[in-house]
């Protein structure tokens, strides 16, 4: 349903989760284009590519982190490579994305500690009168996006991609226009990403009612924010709005808050992130409609709505109200079904486990692809990244299958939450259907020294694995730094380690890893039976 909460998928740039097989140039690249061009020469996909007297081995269009994933491994693989940008480098990641908002996640988070009084007279410290600037922390959001925009270029011109600017739009299946321009391929990449979802009924003015894209400004705080959604950008937000001193009120169509996470993750996120700020909820209900207000003198209206019976049971007044339903493909304007019969399912492009478009009789499109959020396989900024990696590798002969159950996903509240794999209840609900046992194994952050002497010992980590052969089936961590703890489970699961072959490894003493290790430790030792990877 539009009004359903996003599952918790945080935006990120890091950790591709595979291992793509080593590009034949990879060893002999250099600099020069005429260099990689001779090289690809001797490559089948090139040798095609000369005999249509193409423009470019591939081109990319749109320049978010997963074009510039793709691109950057094309380079490598010794590909002539264009991407063509119809807005800014960086996409909504660097943009409007999981960049700025770390960025307010990080001030706002320094304010929430150094305004914890309690928490600073545990580790002897005393600080009174603390303050902030709202205008400098939103310019420093500004700013970082702005530095990691320009690197992005910076990487892929000194590489010797081609920034084609423009619009592009499919005249068929080697050949796209761009402004007043068109250029052709032997291979095309859409990687054009996706744009907040706004349910019908709701009127954004982006001052009183917006989307992340707005909030990330950090025009104003309004002293009540209603957030519809609470998956992970409206938890992101609630973190930052009660950290610099607004009150926060969810809308959640869904029984409970924080639907997509693992259930016992979700209780003790609500017990640490909801309970002792200022939130409160509202479940079950839908806002079928928001008007917007006026700052200071007329506050936003919410009409809420019963959501089995659809019935409207009260209104709500609020100064201002964030928008965080998820976020829609954008592909419109591509022209996918009238250069090549394409028909898009709600906007996403359909592609198969190689990222190869498929037309409306399921057929492949030659030469095109699809990665990130605009196939919506999995709409996390490093996914598309790891997706273009593999569709590069796929073009260039070598069969590449990214494992999407191996991607991690955080939520950069404070503390944080992190996730790869199923949920203890998608995996039980999986080992009935097929007929497994389940495991679960935990352990707690008041156990781990470093997070004693952080005092900040709130956390658990929770491990799902197969009883029979000691498949990994997924790890959520709840505490401090657990998005840089997660690692170490995705990275065994894509190269489908069992549970017990990490009961053995060695951590550093005294460090926040040692979670992990210790929930790896209580792993019985079984006989040795093969994983299927």
């Amino acid at each position: 349903h539009p009004h359903l909460a996003t599952t918790p998928h945080a935006v990120r740039m890091s950790a591709i989760a595979f291992s793509a097989a080593p590009c034949a140039a990879r060893a002999f690249r250099a600099p020069r284009r005429a260099n990689r061009a001779s090289r690809a020469a001797s490559r089948p996909l090139t040798v095609r590519v000369a005999a249509h007297d193409y423009d470019y081995d591939l081109v990319i269009i749109g320049a978010g982190v997963g074009g510039h994933g793709a691109a950057l491994h094309a380079i490598e693989c010794g590909l002539k490579t264009a991407i063509i940008e119809g807005d800014v480098i960086g996409g909504t990641c660097v943009n409007r994305g999981c960049v700025p908002s770390k960025a307010l996640l990080a001030a706002s988070g320094r304010v929430r500690d150094m305004k914890n009084a309690d928490h600073l007279k545990m580790l002897g410290i005393e600080v009174t009168d603390v303050r902030f600037n709202r205008q400098a922390i939103a310019d420093h959001a500004t700013n970082l996006a702005t530095g990691i925009r320009e690197s992005l270029k910076k990487s892929m011109e000194g590489l010797g991609v081609d920034i084609l600017l423009g619009a592009a739009t499919f005249k068929d299946n080697h050949t796209v226009s761009y402004g007043n321009k068109k250029v052709t391929a032997q291979n095309i990449i859409i990687a054009t990403g996706s744009v907040p979802f706004v349910p019908p009924g709701i009127e954004i003015d982006h001052k009183t009612v917006f989307t992340s894209d707005d909030a990330l400004k950090l025009d104003w705080l309004p002293q009540w924010v209603a957030i519809i959604g609470s998956g992970y950008i409206g938890l992101e937000f609630s973190d930052v709005y009660t950290a610099l001193g607004s009150d926060v009120t969810f809308i959640e169509a869904m029984p409970k808050i924080m639907p997509g996470f693992d259930a016992e993750i979700g209780k003790q996120a609500e017990r640490v992130l909801v309970t002792p700020r200022n939130i409160d909820y509202v479940t079950n209900v839908l806002a079928t409609k928001v008007t917007p207000g006026i700052p200071g003198v007329k506050p936003v209206t919410i009409e809420l709505s019963d959501f089995k019976t659809r019935e409207v049971i009260d209104t709500m007044e609020v100064d201002a109200c964030l928008v965080a339903t998820g976020r829609a493909p954008y592909t419109t304007g591509l022209n996918l079904e009238g250069a090549m019969q394409i028909e898009t399912q709600r906007g996403f492009v359909p592609v198969n486990e190689q990222m190869q478009v498929l037309d409306k009789d399921g057929g492949v499109v030659e030469g095109v692809w699809c990665i990130g959020d605009a196939n919506g396989k999995m709409m996390l900024a490093h996914a598309a990244s790891a997706q273009g990696i593999a569709a590069v590798e796929c073009m260039s002969g070598r069969h590449q299958v990214l494992n999407h159950n191996a991607i991690p996903a955080a939520c950069f509240t404070h503390p944080e939450i992190s996730f790869v794999g199923f949920t203890e209840e998608q995996a039980r609900e999986k080992g009935k259907d097929e007929g497994f046992e389940v495991i679960v194994k935990k352990t707690s952050f008041k156990a781990n020294t470093k997070a004693l002497a952080e005092r900040e010992p709130e956390g658990m980590a929770k491990l799902i694995y197969r009883a029979d052969n000691g498949q990994i089936l997924g790890m959520w961590i709840m505490g401090l730094h657990a998005a840089d703890l997660i690692h170490e489970a995705s990275n065994a699961i894509n190269q489908g380690l069992a549970a017990d072959e990490f009961k053995f490894a060695v951590h550093a003493h005294p460090t926040l890893a040692e979670v992990v290790d210790e929930v790896f430790k209580q792993v019985e030792t079984r006989e040795p039976t093969p994983v299927s990877r």
